[in-house]
């Protein structure tokens, strides 16, 4: 069982086996961590680019090796008996798309009835080709009052980059300035799927 021996520490997860495991992959495939998360016990974590099933894998790997739990947004249709349990042991929360109090309240929600909460989303929302991204997960740092922090996977590179935390203004066009300023220098896995706004 992870203990949090901090209340300021991001939430731990995993154990010794899962942390080296998750060395042992990033290792073996010649992928590094470069930059520290924040001590903050709650904050939104956006990982981006995401243009290949490979980040899945790699997200994992990066997972493990911080030794960090994180949620995930999952539809709520799919959190079935035995599916469910499966979903919730890696981090997986159910959100009804239909619910009059919408996807960032139900959020939101949780992020006040948990001492600490990291939420990993992907902007794009897709591995396709799309723009603008989503502006989601600005929302729901903004009425949570938590910061953001931008993950990069550079597959030039092969560095995961854990780059700058900001807290919303609550001015969400302004806020994915600094959000498309960070990725656009960030290598994705297939770039002609990546489109930034122009210059």
């Amino acid at each position: 069982m992870a203990i949090n021996t901090m209340a300021n520490e991001p939430p731990k997860g995993g154990n010794r086996f899962s942390g080296w495991l998750g060395d042992t992959l990033l290792k073996v495939t010649g992928w590094k961590i470069e930059g520290k998360l924040p001590q903050e016990p709650k904050f939104v974590m956006a990982v981006a680019p995401h243009t290949s099933n490979w980040d899945f894998f790699l997200g994992v790997a990066v997972l493990f090796s911080l030794r960090i739990k994180i949620r995930f947004l999952g539809k709520h249709s799919i959190f079935v008996p035995v599916v469910k349990q499966l979903l919730e042991f890696i981090g997986g929360m159910p959100v009804d798309r239909r619910s009059k109090h919408g996807v960032v309240a139900q959020v939101v929600e949780e992020f006040d009835a948990n001492e600490k909460m990291i939420l990993a989303v992907a902007p794009e929302g897709t591995r396709s080709q799309v723009f603008p991204w989503k502006t989601g997960f600005l929302a729901i740092a903004h009425k949570a009052d938590v910061p953001v922090v931008l993950i990069g996977f550079d597959f030039v590179d092969k560095k995961v980059l854990i780059g700058p935390n900001f807290k919303s203004s609550g001015d969400f066009q302004q806020d994915m300035t600094t959000v498309y300023g960070y990725y656009k220098n960030v290598p994705a896995k297939y770039p002609d799927k990546v489109v930034f706004p122009a210059e």
